[in-house]
Parts: structure tokens; C-alpha cells; sequence
């Protein structure tokens, strides 16, 4: 951590650029707010604009198998849309990624009344499936899964045994299409009394073509750069890494997937309880009165004529691969800030380090897919590796080598149309946004502390420059 020389002087620069930015706007803010959530102007959700025609179609194909609604026998085994359950947190990838449009993250219907409920209270009970909603599932809250950082004894007591998989919320039992499924949800009021419970939410899914196709030497790279800097600051994130051939994985809350196709594998797997070419299956609390079709459920299939159709688990890749990153924006914030403040803020995000960890751009590799995806500057604002973010975030969840209270540097692209922050979705518009989620960034032991000890002393004019820069993004 910082000594208060080090900080001082650091706050001494911030003191300079204060009168320097005072003086190119004026403006009465008497305590920083999140500005809200920025609405127009840069239609989030479109493909990339080097794709072939044949790749657009992909593109298209991916789309909407990414919004169909799966049942659980409705259709013959390996075709798009069957094998939903035994256990499942919604019945199709839209539901949960959703806003601003598909591919993005939880909606709310309390900012955008005409969307509905959380969509998860809809599946609940969809087909006549017998679900109660669980305590942390509203109708203007986020889509979360819930985790289990520990197993439970059978004398009731949370045990050193680590769990940390995802328990579905509901089950099929009592659907129309489950008939004979005796399958009870999981006692969550119980995991929370044992103090055993923590939530995710979805992370967005546009322009992951490019973070895929970031090399390893770049990510690496940049981590090793401006190291004192870093170690007066309290920084040393790291990558975490695949087991079995030691790359870089980069996807997940913590990093924890390799790929768009086990990212998408997996979620089919665990969010949906579809079997799948990469998860082919079932999960080991399915009873097998629940299992109706022969696994795995999605895989990829020929038609009568021989032609092959791609599984829904590529065509997910496809959609993510070829979707557009998302693009900032200087119009729409609801308190209509001049420009000056978002170049204002875009300074100040330097100033007091915050481009440390989120890391503006990372340049992509040659691209054997297309020319939108090779050697472009990737303005993710993260440096993917994980990073110690304190007791405060702690989950108590560890995946590869990131620890149980590691997290990687969530990129910031598109945030200025998300409306639930950090990995559980605690900061949300009712408790202060965007302020709730960097004041939680500091807590005992977290990397971001000396970070956030700059931010928290800048004057509340410049702290609104930098939330008005972030809401353009």
C-alpha cells in the first residue's frame, strides 16, 4: 500500500489539475451522482461490419437461437431448444442478457417499465413448472445466480469442504412437459442463515470476438508495465490460467474460461441444464426421473439432405464472436453534462489510476475469422487479470488460479447502459450506482485501495466529470 508521502504527493497532482479543470467549467454540483443510465446513440447488439454474407448469417442464426425459449422434450434430442432442466436459473439466454438489447446484461423493469419483471420470475412458472421465487429474486432486481461457497454436512453445518458450483433455482418439476418429475429447488433461506450463499449476475456479451483474440505476450505485457507505479499503489493483479496447456483464460466474473465455446458450453450447461458437445452431461443432483432425453441434448446434427447444422453451443460462439464491441457515446446521459466534463473525466480516470487495472485498449492478434477482428485496438478498459479486490467482495469462490477473493478487472465498455454493477449486483440505482460500486472497491486488503483513496478526495465537481466519462462509455 501507499505510505501518506507517496499519496500526498499524488494528491498534490490531482490538486493541480483540479484548478486547471475548474477553470474550464464551471458548474454547481454540491455532491457526485451517478448520472443514470444513457439511453440512444450507439445501437449496441450489431454485428461487425467486415463480416461476409455467409458470416452474417451466422451472426443472424446465432441471434436468435441466443433468444429461443427451450423446453424440455418439445423438440427431437439435438435440435435447437430441448433439454432444459432437470435444474435451470431461466429458459433462454436473452432472459438474462438483455439490456440495453440482446447479448447485453439483467434488465430491470423499475428503469425500463416496459420490459417486464426480472424475466427469471416469468420462467418460474413456465409450462405450470411448481417454483417459489427465492428471497433475492425481485421484480426490479437483477438476474442472479446463486453459489454455495462451501458444502453443507449432514448435521446441517457448513463444512471447510469447498463447493463454489452454481444450485439452479428452479427445477422442472410439475411442467407440462416434465411429467412424473419429482424435483425439489434448493433451501437458499437455509444457506443464507449459514451465512453459505453469494450471488452472480450475467456479464455482457458484445465485442468478445476481441477479447478472445487478445495474445497472451499482450496481456502480459501490460501487466508488467508501469510496475512502480503499480507497486506503489498496492497493485499485482495477475492472469489466471488454464491447467492444461498454461494460456491465459479471460472469461467469467473470475476469468475462468478459456473460450467463447466452453463460455457458452458451460452457461448452457449450468444456466439451462442443457447438455451439450462441451458439457455432455448431466450434472450429478439431476434424479433420473427428470431425465427424459438422450444426451447430449444440443449437439451438432445433419439434415436429410446431409447438410450440417451447426449445435447451439456454436451457434452462441458465432454470435458472440462476430458481435460489434460496444461504442461510447457524448449524448443521452439524463443530466446532460457539457462534453467538457467527459473529456474532464476521461483525465481524471488517469490522474488518479484507475486505467492501472482498466486498461483503456489491448490490441488484438491476426484474426483467422475477419479482418473486424485482427489487429484492432480493443477499447475494453480492462486488463483481464485478476485481482485481490479485498473482504468486502470476497465470495469465498475459487476458480483456477483465481482465489476466493480475486476477481478479474471487469471491462467497462459499454457501462454506461448497464444499470447493476459489481458481481453480485449490489450497487444498484436505488443505493447510488455507479458511486455504491467504486466505494466497494475498497475494503482490507484490496489492490483498488490507494486508488480509491485518490478518487474519494477529489473536489465533488471532478468526481462527476469522472461518472459523467464513465456513463459515456
Amino acid at each position: 500500500m501507499r505510505n501518506a508521502k507517496q499519496i500526498a504527493l499524488a494528491l498534490l497532482g490531482a490538486a493541480s489539475l483540479s484548478t486547471v479543470l475548474a477553470a474550464q467549467w464551471q458548474n454547481a454540483v454540491t455532491a457526485a451522482r451517478d448520472p443514470g443510465v444513457r439511453t440512444g446513440g450507439t445501437r449496441p447488439g450489431q454485428p461487425l461490419s467486415s463480416l461476409t454474407s455467409a458470416q452474417l448469417e451466422y451472426f443472424q442464426d446465432g441471434q436468435s437461437r441466443f433468444t429461443q425459449v427451450d423446453s424440455v422434450t418439445g423438440n427431437i434430442a439435438g435440435e435447437p431448444g430441448t433439454g432444459l432442466g432437470p435444474g435451470f436459473n431461466s429458459n433462454s439466454c436473452a432472459s438474462c442478457h438483455a439490456q440495453p438489447a440482446v447479448g447485453g446484461t439483467s434488465p430491470s423493469a423499475s428503469e425500463f417499465p416496459n420490459i417486464g419483471p426480472n424475466p427469471q420470475i416469468a420462467a418460474a412458472s413456465d409450462a405450470g413448472a411448481s417454483n417459489a421465487i427465492p428471497f433475492f429474486i425481485t421484480a426490479d432486481g437483477p438476474v442472479r445466480e446463486a453459489r454455495f461457497p462451501f458444502l453443507v454436512t449432514t448435521n446441517g453445518n457448513v463444512s471447510q469442504t469447498p463447493d463454489g458450483g452454481v444450485h439452479d433455482l428452479f427445477t422442472i418439476a410439475g411442467r407440462s412437459d416434465a411429467p412424473g418429475c419429482s424435483f425439489p429447488q434448493p433451501n437458499f433461506q437455509q444457506m443464507e442463515q449459514l451465512h453459505n450463499l453469494i450471488f452472480r449476475i450475467p456479464t455482457p456479451t458484445f465485442g468478445l470476438g476481441m477479447i478472445e483474440n487478445i495474445p497472451d505476450a499482450t496481456i502480459l505485457a501490460n501487466m508488467n508495465a508501469n510496475a512502480q507505479l503499480k507497486q506503489r499503489l498496492g497493485i499485482s493483479g495477475h492472469p489466471n490460467i488454464s491447467g492444461n496447456d498454461g494460456t491465459i483464460t479471460r472469461f467469467g466474473w473470475k476469468a475462468q474460461n478459456k473460450s467463447l465455446t466452453i463460455f457458452s458450453g458451460e452457461a448452457y450447461n449450468v444456466e439451462m441444464g442443457v447438455t451439450n458437445e462441451a458439457f455432455p452431461n448431466e450434472r450429478n443432483n439431476a434424479p433420473s426421473a427428470c431425465l427424459y432425453n438422450p444426451t447430449p441434448e444440443d449437439s451438432t446434427n445433419f439434415n436429410q439432405s446431409g447438410t450440417q447444422i451447426p449445435s447451439d453451443v456454436v451457434a452462441f460462439s458465432d454470435f458472440m464472436r462476430f458481435s460489434a464491441p460496444p461504442l461510447p457515446s457524448t449524448e443521452g446521459i439524463p443530466t446532460n453534462p457539457p462534453l467538457q466534463s467527459i473529456q474532464n473525466g476521461r483525465l481524471l480516470f488517469s490522474v488518479v489510476h484507475c486505467d492501472q487495472c482498466h486498461t483503456p485498449a489491448l490490441q488484438t492478434g491476426p484474426s483467422y475469422y475477419t479482418s473486424g477482428l485482427s489487429q484492432q485496438s480493443a477499447a475494453l478498459f480492462s486488463d483481464l487479470l485478476v485481482h485481490n479486490m479485498g473482504s468486502g467482495l470476497a465470495d469465498q469462490v475459487s476458480q483456477g488460479a483465481a482465489g476466493p477473493d480475486e476477481f478479474r478487472t471487469a471491462p467497462l465498455w459499454g457501462l454506461g447502459q448497464r444499470i447493476f454493477f459489481l458481481h453480485d449486483g449490489r450497487a444498484t440505482p436505488a443505493n447510488g450506482g455507479l458511486l455504491k460500486a467504486i466505494s466497494e472497491h475498497a475494503s482490507p486488503n484490496s489492490e483498488a485501495n490507494g486508488v480509491i483513496s485518490l478518487f474519494e478526495a477529489l473536489p465533488e465537481q471532478q468526481k462527476q466529470d469522472l461518472l459523467n466519462f464513465l456513463r459515456s462509455l
